[in-house]
């Protein structure tokens, strides 16, 4: 198979180091160019263009920011968007809302193109440790079957979640919980300090109880040593909590949780800390003034 990634941001970096690193021949191809240098070294062919990428490659997975740049990369509505895709495999690996991976697959079969849905649950680190959960979504068996060999690497498990948007519906529900989980902890560290708690110590109880897991004790650690490198960006939480809690409002399910974290969320971009992990979420609950 000829691969193909767009898209080489903290993810799409990621996944392209597990394919390479497995034996994979991958072609790259980003905005910024000098994101492909260390891939390069690890034997990745350069695109110059979205153009040649898709001429060199029969399958081309695309982990691009959102919708927007998803359609202005591919073309989509122009005439370049058939010649680009047509008898290719097109994997879109990034969270979008479910309408609009249902409408992006029908453009592509129209143009004789494949097409196979697989967002992947998980955050820098599980990304680098190959530890990522993979969900599947498609109608063509050998086009999803190929889909998830090349997610092997990156991925702990892969799941089959029928037809388009199956796999992104299930990824938004993963990612309500998710999202609900971390700002509650961050909720929760926040208070304890406002008590006078010492939240070192209180990181160490909650480890050692039932309900720490991996998510927790890392986002509990960072949150005590003021560490907010991010893992999985606030600006990227922030639109995903907003598709979470669309899809619930959608199926009239009530949830007030989700709503109160997209709010959060919101907030925490608005006052400009977006480049912070997720668990920074926890300054949308400081009064003071955004530096």
């Amino acid at each position: 198979m000829s691969i193909g990634l767009a898209g080489l941001g903290t993810m799409g970096s990621a996944i392209a180091m597990n394919l390479l690193r497995a034996g994979s021949q991958l072609a790259v191809w980003n905005r910024s160019p000098e994101k492909c240098e260390p891939l390069l070294a690890l034997g990745a062919t350069r695109a110059e263009s979205i153009d040649a990428l898709c001429a060199a490659c029969s399958i081309v997975l695309v982990m691009l920011l959102d919708e927007t740049a998803i359609d202005a990369a591919l073309g989509r509505g122009s005439p370049a968007f058939a010649r680009r895709l047509r008898d290719r495999t097109l994997v879109h690996l990034g969270t979008t809302s479910p309408e609009y991976s249902r409408q992006l697959e029908r453009d592509l079969l129209d143009c004789g193109a494949r097409y196979v849905e697989a967002p992947v649950s998980g955050s820098r680190g599980p990304a680098e440790r190959g530890e990522l959960v993979g969900m599947l979504a498609g109608r063509d068996e050998a086009a999803i079957e190929a889909v998830q060999l090349l997610l092997a690497p990156s991925c702990r498990q892969v799941f089959r979640c029928g037809v388009v948007p199956g796999a992104l519906r299930m990824k938004l529900a993963v990612n309500h919980y998710l999202v609900a989980t971390v700002t509650a902890l961050a909720e929760a560290v926040h208070a304890a300090r406002c008590a006078g708690i010492d939240v070192a110590q209180l990181r160490d109880i909650l480890d050692a109880g039932p309900m720490a897991s991996a998510v927790s004790r890392a986002k509990l650690d960072l949150l005590v040593r003021g560490d907010f490198a991010p893992q999985a960006a606030i600006r990227d939480v922030a639109t995903i909590a907003a598709l979470v809690a669309a899809q619930a409002g959608q199926c009239g399910a009530q949830a007030p949780l989700i709503d109160a974290c997209a709010d959060l969320y919101r907030r925490a971009l608005e006052r400009g800390y977006g480049g912070r992990d997720m668990i920074g979420v926890v300054s949308a609950f400081d009064r003071s003034p955004t530096p």
